[in-house]
């Protein structure tokens, strides 16, 4: 007995030595917007956890949208029902870092000291930072784009191959295309939602949503008018319809509509949506201050929300691997959304050659040099605040409101919702 003993201990030694134990961490991840993003997050945890074998993914709930997806989280804070990362809107961190959700992961990237060689530069950390703390890493970033129907371009005499270059050129041709007749609407602008797309054309005019030190309301002032005018103008001029988000994307990828803009974060699935009906092409959005305008970036940041210091361990080495370079080869081809990781975008094992075998998703590429952070609004309003804007914009849509009554309107409500200095 006692030699049978021994033999069972020599070989649980030996199988020990072949295989070592694993302490199983099981980390729990929500994340937003699953039309854009399921096949992603499917595909890089699987990734993940082949070369992670003691750490498991399981997916909470996936939200609709970022608004929907922070109010998510703020309900579970301090419940069994937190998960232990998220991927939050880049321009809801800030009112994340405001309630101390976040874990602060400027501690993990000094323990990491590599991090520039695993393709994440200041710039791109930058991203997912607030007031200089490092709240997240940015994991899918995007920028509004021109998505175009060659085929209804050509129609109504435009030359898709040289598509408009200035608010001008796209009202001139969404009327003709409008023109046309047979069902076809001209343009279709993503103004409902968020205020990312009125964020375009203020940024785009050289504007800002607050002055400097957030104190009043500056996107009333004179970049906001020729925003807003802008839309007044694709209403008025070229017959732009009021569309509900759906029913503009289903016009689109069913040959209805001329123009169209949006996220390149939609591209992959317009690009499959669309198939052979007609030309799809793209293009780089007007500026309406072409030398000083900018652009928002959209996306999102992977965001650490767990206080268990043995999960943190696993979950920043998941946040790494989905903002990394592995991760940033997913979303990019299964997107359209921009590279946020610098090893992937210029490593031939990655990215190198996508681009050039891929020109309709260079137009967001483009675009990189002019984007700039998506204003997150300060205080506890956020999201108030944002829906405030999308609610005045509809009314200049719906052509209920003129431009400066809906921007007069905008800025007194939001002045109101504001944190008091």
């Amino acid at each position: 007995m006692k030699h049978f003993t021994k033999l069972l201990a020599t070989a649980a030694v030996a199988i020990t030595t072949a295989f070592p134990a694993f302490a199983d961490t099981t980390l729990t991840v929500h994340y937003p917007m699953p039309g854009f993003f399921k096949d992603v997050m499917d595909t890089i945890s699987k990734k993940f956890m082949e070369e992670n074998p003691d750490i498991k993914i399981q997916f909470a709930n996936p939200s609709a949208t970022y608004e929907e997806g922070i109010q998510t989280i703020m309900r579970q804070v301090g419940t069994s029902e937190m998960p232990d990362l998220t991927f939050i809107g880049l321009n809801r961190l800030r009112m994340a870092d405001e309630r101390g959700i976040p874990v602060d992961m400027g501690t993990l990237i000094a323990k990491d000291q590599n991090m520039a060689e695993q393709g994440f530069s200041d710039n791109i950390l930058k991203l997912a930072q607030v007031d200089g703390k490092q709240v997240g890493l940015a994991f899918a970033t995007s920028n509004p784009i021109m998505y175009y129907n060659a085929d209804l371009v050509k129609q109504a005499g435009g030359n898709p191959d040289t598509p408009p270059k200035t608010w001008d050129e796209v009202i001139a041709l969404g009327a003709k295309i409008k023109a046309l007749g047979n069902g076809v609407d001209s343009i279709d602008f993503r103004w409902q939602g968020d205020d990312w797309m009125f964020s375009a054309l203020l940024f785009g005019a050289g504007g800002t949503m607050l002055n400097e030190d957030e104190t009043e309301v500056a996107f009333n002032g004179p970049a906001g008018q020729k925003a807003m005018e802008v839309v007044d103008r694709l209403v008025k001029e070229a017959g732009m319809p009021v569309f509900t988000k759906p029913a503009g994307e289903q016009a689109f990828v069913a040959g209805k509509v001329g123009i169209a803009f949006q996220t390149t974060g939609a591209l992959r699935n317009t690009i499959k949506n669309v198939g052979d009906k007609f030309d799809l092409r793209t293009a780089e959005i007007p500026l309406i201050d072409a030398e000083n305008g900018k652009l928002p970036t959209g996306g999102n940041a992977v965001v650490i929300l767990t206080k268990d210091e043995a999960k943190q361990d696993a979950a920043w080495k998941f946040a790494k691997f989905a903002a990394g370079p592995y991760g940033a080869s997913v979303v990019v081809p299964g997107t359209g959304y921009v590279p946020n990781n610098e090893l992937a975008a210029k490593s031939p094992e990655y990215l190198g050659d996508f681009y050039e075998k891929n020109p309709l998703f260079q137009a967001g590429l483009k675009q990189m040099p002019r984007m700039i952070p998506w204003y997150a609004f300060p205080g506890a309003n956020g999201v108030r605040v944002t829906q405030t804007i999308v609610d005045n914009t509809s009314r200049v849509v719906d052509q209920s409101a003129t431009p400066q009554e809906a921007l007069d309107d905008a800025a007194s409500e939001v002045k109101r919702l504001l944190p008091r200095k």
